[in-house]
């Protein structure tokens, strides 16, 4: 299996022409046959470092399906949970001293964004991690009826607060599979952003700054991979085997419209490109991540990239670049 010589330089003119810092990409069929990719660099500021296969890449928002919904799932195929739990029921803290209809909110409408949160607030601002923690529980935030689809951060963050108390641990505590951490080697990290409000670039620390006011762990961002550690989830989900047969159907079938308990599905506009087939699934991240999963044609790949390198604010159409990528993959 190779990377189609089409993927190859649209990948490399992004490098030379377009602001892309740099980039892993990798692909895996049903079979288990893989081939990867590795263009440009892990930094350019301060100084440079060269892109290593083994560096650590900062997820951003694939940690909410490769983390936070996989093991929301897999709480309740060990009956630890019910996704139709009210949040009340398991953080019964939650807005103690008010009325709240979060409290009605289930652990289904905050993996489908369909709680009606608000998308983000600046968390990072309230002070350290107990106090961030202590006033979003109890925070009164302004609901949209449930139902809709409302792309949520703090949703999230409360699934994480969910794993916490049903595991008895802190998310960092977690088991992880190999290729993915929470707590990378910074000499063996891609750079992301020098963000103005730590006054440094960021290596082998979360880029999302809630995250980062949280410990550097949260429901919502704080994981990061290999290229090789997301391809191992991109095959599990592909072939099988990333959750129980029961749960990983769940996973991925549709739940409301455009998405799946975990996942965006194939839509108009969708990321992983227009040839995908109606049945593909994936997600991404601010940091320039992604994965997608094309059951039909019977392949799977991650794009992971630093765009945020040296800032969020770059001149490169990252999503052009994700739905070129996938059309020359499933073309090839």
């Amino acid at each position: 299996m190779n990377i189609p010589p089409t993927t190859d330089h649209r990948l490399r003119r992004a490098h030379q022409y377009q602001g892309l810092s740099g980039a892993a990409l990798g692909v895996v069929n049903r079979n288990g046959e893989r081939a990867t990719l590795f263009v440009g660099d892990a930094q350019q500021e301060p100084r440079h470092i060269a892109l290593q296969p083994d560096f650590w890449w900062d997820l951003a928002s694939l940690t909410k399906p490769l983390f936070t919904a996989r093991f929301i799932l897999r709480a309740a195929e060990q009956g630890q949970l019910d996704l139709d739990d009210p949040l009340a029921r398991h953080l019964p803290e939650l807005g103690w001293m008010q009325d709240t209809p979060l409290k009605t909110r289930t652990l289904r409408q905050l993996l489908t964004h369909t709680a009606g949160l608000p998308a983000w607030l600046p968390l990072y601002t309230w002070g350290e991690r107990d106090t961030v923690r202590a006033r979003l529980m109890q925070e009164a935030f302004e609901l949209q009826p449930p139902g809709e689809v409302l792309y949520s951060d703090l949703g999230y963050m409360l699934l994480g607060f969910v794993l916490e108390k049903v595991y008895g641990q802190l998310l960092d505590a977690f088991a992880l599979a190999p290729g993915l951490t929470f707590k990378p080697q910074p000499e063996r990290s891609v750079a992301t952003e020098h963000c103005s409000w730590r006054g440094r670039v960021l290596r082998g620390e979360t880029h999302d700054e809630n995250a980062a006011a949280l410990g550097g762990v949260a429901g919502h961002a704080g994981l990061f991979g290999t290229l090789e550690g997301v391809l191992d989830q991109v095959q599990l989900l592909l072939s099988g085997g990333w959750l129980s047969p029961a749960a990983q159907a769940a996973a991925l079938r549709p739940a409301v419209d455009g998405r799946t308990l975990a996942f965006a599905l194939s839509q108009p506009g969708f990321s992983g490109g227009s040839l995908c087939s109606p049945q593909t699934f994936g997600h991404t991240g601010f940091t320039g991540t992604g994965l997608w999963v094309d059951p039909v044609s019977g392949l799977g790949w991650t794009l992971l990239t630093n765009r945020v390198h040296p800032s969020r604010r770059g001149s490169l159409d990252l999503q052009e670049l994700r739905r070129a990528v996938g059309n020359t993959l499933l073309a090839s």
